[in-house]
């Protein structure tokens, strides 16, 4: 696992030590001969890109515990591990108290240092994974919980953060499997509307008027337009949405308003509108299945996210993530990571189903796994030459972005989220219908066993051709469009 370590220490001598048993790690260092130095580093707009601190505890003006209190006045999460001399050991226990994660004697031993750096690496990775989790869960995403490495994804992070605080529609385009539901999700976790609701609709439907009833309602059930009242509305697959069903949702848009509906006045609502694509949406307007109108009035902010062949920095972060996140899952506590070998080979693979197809994969050898770090041999398929699946319906659908798992991580595997609650009253004050609690359901169900179709059945009490047919009628995404990365 590579990672940015900040070694702060007033002796020359101390700083190379700790600086060559980083660096034959694999790690980036960052010196500072005070801590005054060290945090204004941090304070700095690339401050968050380090990872673990290694401070000694007598330093003259800002000791040691003076730069542990200013972290955690900062509210910093980075990991410190602290280095006292052999009379100091009192110090090192205030340290850990005030909150470093380890401590070392000098002089201490390369090997040492090395194991130190590694279990707390390991621990901090798995508390972010945990805590990633949990904020995918409560809809709460950010920016830094996508994994970026490759300067294509940098782009688009970047253009995300500019749409979080943008209030005209987005249009995210890209192949099926990069990502798009994630970026969406984090853009309305990242901008003012993150306490609002967060509404998902699949354009793909059986029939025009299915989709069109999900999204605008009937003369008994609200919309999901007036759903999102206030908040994001996500649709997905925009290209897919019937001519008729794209007049009316150019009209809504150009009238800040829904259409009235049997009698019911219209609303107005207020929404940040999402859309994303798989297909070409210019080449669609080209040949008049989609609305040149409508297309320009979403293409306001475009964001285009690469397929993962051309982000292959990516890949072995992404695959140490779905390694550390199956392992807590299954309850592979021992499995930390992956083999360097292995994550070489896994970038050098094309990907064509992209993030779905890999974590499928690294799901796979995550269960065939008996040792402690997945390696070529747990990828049978990859070594064969085998293509690898690009999606399964047994596999975990893929949300989160990446980290390792520990030794010191005799950790339980993290708790699965707690389900919200599911609302009986609509907005009107009505009750809602059974077909919409129902469709609610089931998209907590997905939510909560990370849409595992098997498990979503046997939990609900229902045969899985009865779950995929539900999903279906209900215009539900296969996927489970409230946890799925496209």
């Amino acid at each position: 696992m590579f990672a940015q370590i900040l070694i702060v220490d007033d002796d020359p001598a101390e700083r190379r030590r700790l600086e060559e048993a980083a660096v034959e790690l694999g790690h980036a260092v960052t010196v500072f001969g005070d801590g005054a130095s060290a945090l204004a580093c941090l304070d700095a707009s690339d401050g968050d890109r380090f990872d673990l601190m290694i401070l000694d505890l007598v330093m003259p003006e800002l000791d040691g515990i003076g730069v542990l209190r200013r972290l955690t006045e900062k509210g910093s999460r980075i990991k410190v591990i602290v280095q006292a001399a052999p009379s100091g050991i009192d110090m090192a226990a205030s340290a850990i108290r005030a909150g470093a994660s380890d401590f070392l004697i000098k002089p201490a031993a390369p090997k040492r240092i090395a194991i130190s750096i590694q279990n707390v690496l390991r621990i901090g990775a798995l508390e972010r994974e945990i805590a990633r989790i949990d904020r995918a869960a409560a809809g709460t995403l950010e920016f830094r919980d996508l994994i970026a490495a490759s300067p294509s994804m940098e782009r688009v992070l970047s253009l995300g953060r500019r749409a979080a605080t943008a209030t005209m529609p987005i249009l995210i385009e890209g192949e099926p499997g990069v990502g798009k539901a994630r970026i969406a999700r984090t853009i309305h976790g990242s901008g003012d509307r993150r306490s609002r609701p967060f509404i998902a609709v699949h354009c793909r439907a059986n029939s025009r008027a299915s989709v069109e009833d999900i999204l605008f309602g009937t003369d008994r059930v609200a919309g999901r337009l007036q759903e999102a009242h206030g908040g994001t509305l996500l649709l997905r697959e925009i290209g897919e949405l019937p001519l008729e069903a794209q007049a009316r949702l150019l009209r809504v848009l150009q009238a800040g308003e829904t259409e009235p509906i049997a009698g019911r006045r219209a609303a107005r609502i207020d929404i940040r509108l999402v859309a994303t694509s798989s297909r070409d949406l210019i080449a669609e307007v080209q040949q008049g299945r989609f609305r040149e109108d409508l297309y320009y009035r979403l293409n306001a902010l475009p964001i285009r996210v690469p397929p993962l062949r051309e982000r292959q920095d990516d890949i072995p972060e992404l695959a140490r993530h779905f390694a550390l996140r199956f392992a807590a899952e299954e309850a592979k506590s021992m499995l930390r990571g992956v083999e360097p070998d292995a994550l070489q080979q896994l970038a050098r693979q094309a990907w064509p189903g992209n993030i779905r197809q890999l974590e499928n994969a690294v799901y796979r050898a995550v269960i065939l796994a008996d040792g402690p770090l997945l390696t070529m041999d747990d990828f049978p398929r990859i070594a064969a030459g085998v293509p690898v699946p690009a999606s399964s319906a047994d596999k975990p659908v893929s949300h989160v972005s990446g980290r390792p798992a520990t030794e010191a991580a005799i950790l339980p595997p993290p708790p699965l989220p707690e389900a919200g609650h599911l609302r009986a009253i609509r907005p009107d004050g009505d009750v809602r219908a059974l077909a919409e609690i129902e469709a609610a359901m089931i998209e907590l169900a997905l939510e909560r066993y990370r849409g595992r179709m098997a498990t979503v059945a046997r939990k609900l009490g229902i045969g899985r051709s009865t779950l995929y047919r539900k999903l279906k009628e209900l215009g539900i995404a296969e996927d489970g469009e409230k946890i799925a990365a496209e």
